[in-house]
C-alpha cells in the first residue's frame, strides 16, 4: 500500500492496482477502502449485476475526497458501502486500521456519518433530532450542546422550531447538526445539495465548509456537480460503471 505521506503524481493516474493509487497527502491515514466491490442479482435479467468493482481508495484526516462520474456509474453505490448501509460482496474498507466488518453497524455509521440528498427529519423539534442519535448510545445531548452545533450550521435558536416549518436549506442544515450529533470522524455527503435551489446550495456549501474546517473533518462527496468538487475537495475519484478510472488531484481529475 502506498505510503500516506509519499508526494503524489503531477497527474492523476488511472487506478489498475493499489500500489498505483496516489495516496492522501494528510500525515494520517483515516479510511482506506480496498478492492471493495458490490454484485447483486438481476431477477429480471436473471443475471449478476456489477453496482461497484474493484475500488481502491483512502482518505486522510481533515480531507475531502469528491466522488463524480455519470448518472448511473455506481457513485451513491460506492458510498452506501462504505458505513455498511449495503453490504460489500468482495473486499472490505479499514477505518482508522481497523476492518470495518469487526465493528457494530451502529458504532461504524456513528464514526461515519451519512448526510442523504433529502433531509430526512423525524416529526418533531429540531432539538429532538439533534437528540437521537446520541440517545441510541446513552449520551444525553444537553441543551447547551444542542445549540452550540444549531450556531456552527448557522441556525442558532432554532431548537424548539418544528420540523414542517423549516424551509429545503434549513432542514438539511439540521440533517447536518445531526450527523454531527454523534461527534463523526468522517462525513459521507451523498448529493447534499442536489435537491436546493441555488440560494439554499449556497448556504449549505458554506455551512460545510465551516464545518469541516473549524473541526478538521474528513469527508467523501459524491455529487455531479463538477464546479462543487472543485470547491470543497482537494482530491476526486472518478467512477465509470462502478469501476474507479482515476483517483487525484481534484482539478487534474475533473479537467482531464
Amino acid at each position: 500500500m502506498a505510503a500516506s505521506g509519499q508526494r503524489r503524481s503531477k497527474l492523476a493516474l488511472p487506478v489498475n492496482s493499489p500500489s498505483e493509487v496516489p495516496a492522501s497527502p494528510s500525515s494520517l491515514l483515516l479510511l482506506r477502502a480496498e478492492h471493495l466491490g458490490r454484485t447483486v442479482k438481476d431477477k429480471i435479467k436473471n443475471k449478476d449485476r456489477v453496482l461497484v468493482e474493484d475500488a481502491t481508495f483512502d482518505v486522510g484526516a481533515g480531507e475531502t475526497l469528491a466522488i463524480v462520474g455519470p448518472s448511473g456509474s455506481g457513485k451513491s453505490s460506492l458510498l452506501r458501502l462504505l458505513n455498511r448501509l449495503d453490504e460489500p460482496t468482495s473486499g472490505t474498507v479499514y477505518l482508522e486500521g481497523r476492518d470495518y466488518r469487526e465493528l457494530r453497524p451502529q458504532d461504524l455509521r456513528s464514526k461515519l456519518g451519512i448526510v442523504m440528498q433529502r433531509p430526512y427529519l423525524f416529526p418533531g423539534t429540531v432539538e429532538g433530532n439533534l437528540r437521537f442519535g446520541p440517545a441510541q448510545r446513552d449520551q444525553p445531548l444537553s441543551r447547551e450542546d444542542a445549540e452550540r452545533l444549531l450556531a456552527d450550521v448557522g441556525l442558532q435558536g432554532y431548537g424548539e422550531r418544528n420540523v414542517t416549518h423549516l424551509s429545503g436549506g434549513e432542514a438539511q442544515r439540521v440533517s447536518l447538526a445531526r450527523t454531527m450529533a454523534n461527534s463523526p470522524l468522517l462525513l459521507l455527503l451523498d448529493e447534499p445539495t442536489s435537491a436546493l435551489d441555488e440560494a439554499s446550495k449556497i448556504e449549505v456549501e458554506m455551512t460545510l465548509l465551516k464545518v469541516v474546517r473549524e473541526r478538521a473533518l474528513a469527508c467523501i462527496l459524491v455529487t455531479h456537480d463538477t464546479s462543487q468538487a472543485l470547491r470543497l475537495a482537494q482530491r476526486a475519484l472518478m467512477l465509470a460503471a462502478g469501476k474507479v478510472v482515476c483517483v487525484g488531484v481534484a482539478s487534474e481529475v475533473l479537467h482531464a
